[in-house]
């Protein structure tokens, strides 16, 4: 014993960990050496002496268990008792995993990434979290994956002290929660606004074949939330970069980033990540709602995300059920949907508007994953390839379009003046078939033609020009009221760009009251006489 308090070659660290193994009677022995040398040594023994009693073994408990199985972005592994759903596991490699498939010998695992460094009978790690990602405001304006990183070569999030964590998967709000939707959340598209009203906390469908314009309208409609106070967060799913760079240059161009969030899984990702895509973009729209502000989601499109979860399914070796999807392909995206909802005052007053895209194949609205949609969101917007072709931009089919919300989602001005404009364009479209059959018509029917066409001609706008409310108000009364009539059907948009400059520049004080959603006789008084003022000092000129 001596000896050891004697020797000067030994390191401190070597000194601690043998000290901390000497029993009861080699501390007294210690003791007495500290007691028999100088005052100089006796100071470092005594500190060695502290830092011994500190010293306590901790036990530590860990859910472990062991990759039986690895391949294709899959991981079946065993053991791992207790082990949650949606629990992050940790490999090897330091890849993480999501517990999907629970079952009584196993747990199947999908690998967040790649899998090449993960091999059978490597020891799995059960973390006991669940997986979440980063929420608010310093997200705005950044391009992030499925997990919340950012990919955008910006740096890293700024402000890390405000960002607070998620779980990507929450409970919808219960019914005691929520209320009804009765605030219009503008879209800047003429044809939606007056026909097909969306309001905050509304979940609307956007539905249709590829390519012809279902992601123009989320994005107009995201544009045309600057400076409405309402936070946009875009997901896209499986979508080529090529797209996902065309989204953000036009929303660069017009401003959009500084209230929008991205999220972005490519179609070169593994089905994991776009899995998991939809559920962090709800995550991050959610905080706001429950914050007490307004959120609006897309989801671009769900078609991607049901294939994805497809995939995983089988590879997990769960039973296929109908088209090859799996029996819980319809929960998958209630419980997503489920989440957007208008908090009631009591519950902060926030809401979540979701915008979820699906693509049909050939027009077949009634497949699988359209079916299942439509049932789940509160209405649709259908777009047909026949209107695309016949230069109908956006080619939205009024007849087969519906929202289950209606007038309560519009201000009075716009509700008062599109009252009957689908009942107008559905009479106008049996017309139109009547007038093929090459029979003669009476005056009234060729004039109720006329009109509706005109109507039909008024709703149609350029992409990327959203639309203010107040203006869509005044060019529906006029084609509504007939001042269009007398105008050639090709001179109809230059009618409503002159029209809405001579406002502009003479009745600023009625578009501001219509911009409000004021609407009364006076003001309808107002908008007649500006409008015989138009065409007799600038349109017959």
């Amino acid at each position: 014993m001596s000896k050891l308090a004697a020797s000067s070659s030994l390191h401190t660290a070597d000194l601690l960990n043998l000290i901390a193994r000497l029993g009861d009677e080699q501390r007294y022995q210690l003791r007495q050496v500290e007691l028999a040398h100088d005052l100089e040594t006796a100071y470092h023994l005594s500190a060695l002496r502290g830092l011994i009693d500190q010293c306590r073994y901790r036990l530590s408990v860990q859910s472990v268990g062991s990759a039986k199985q690895v391949g294709d972005g899959v991981a079946i592994v065993s053991g791992l008792r207790g082990v949650m759903v949606d629990e992050l596991i940790l490999f090897p490699d330091g890849t993480y995993g999501l517990a999907l498939d629970l079952d009584h010998n196993y747990v199947g695992c999908v690998v967040l990434g790649a899998d090449e460094d993960i091999y059978a009978g490597d020891i799995v790690k059960g973390t006991g979290r669940v997986i979440d990602v980063p929420v608010g405001e310093p997200l705005l304006g950044r391009v992030v994956n499925a997990l919340g990183q950012p990919i955008d070569d910006l740096g890293p999030l700024e402000a890390t002290e405000k960002i607070v964590r998620r779980p990507i998967d929450c409970r919808a709000p219960t019914f005691i929660r929520r209320a009804p939707v009765s605030e219009p959340l503008q879209t800047g598209i003429k044809a939606i606004d007056s026909v097909i009203p969306l309001g905050r906390g509304q979940r609307e469908l956007i539905i249709g074949d590829r390519q012809i314009g279902k992601t123009a309208i989320a994005v107009d409609t995201v544009i045309n939330q600057r400076d409405q106070s309402v936070y946009c967060i875009y997901v896209c799913i499986g979508q080529k970069m090529s797209t996902v760079a065309q989204i953000m240059k036009t929303f660069r161009e017009h401003g959009a980033l500084d209230y929008t969030t991205v999220v972005v899984t490519s179609a070169e990702e593994p089905p994991s990540m776009v899995y998991l895509a939809p559920y962090a973009g709800c995550a991050m729209a959610e905080a706001f709602m429950y914050a007490g502000r307004h959120a609006l989601i897309v989801y671009d499109d769900l078609t991607k995300h049901a294939i994805a979860y497809r995939q995983l399914s089988l590879l997990l070796q769960r039973p296929a059920g109908r088209e090859a999807y799996p029996g819980d392909i319809f929960y998958l995206h209630s419980r997503l949907l489920e989440r957007s909802a208008r908090l009631s005052a009591a519950y902060g007053g926030g809401s979540m508007t979701a915008l979820p895209i699906i693509e049909t194949q050939a027009g077949n609205i009634a497949a699988y994953i359209p079916t299942n949609l439509i049932s789940i969101t509160d209405g649709q917007i259908y777009l047909t390839t026949q209107l695309f072709n016949e230069g109908i931009r956006p080619a939205i089919d009024v007849g087969l379009s519906v929202s289950r919300v209606g007038g309560a989602a519009q201000n009075s001005a716009m509700r008062s003046v599109s009252r009957h404009l689908a009942l107008d364009i559905a009479q106008f479209l049996e017309l139109q078939i009547f007038a093929r059959f090459g029979t003669e018509l009476d005056k009234a029917t060729r004039d109720q033609l006329a009109r509706g066409e005109r109507v039909r001609t008024i709703l149609t706008q350029s992409q990327y020009e959203p639309i203010p409310v107040a203006h869509q108000v005044v060019v529906i009364y006029a084609a509504g009221q007939g001042y269009l009539d007398d105008v050639p059907i090709e001179q109809v948009r230059r009618f409503e760009t002159l029209l809405l400059r001579f406002l502009q520049q003479q009745c600023s004080g009625l578009l501001a009251e219509f911009s409000t959603g004021h609407w009364n006789p006076h003001l309808e008084a107002d908008l007649r006489n500006a409008l015989e003022r138009f065409k007799e000092q600038v349109w017959r000129r």
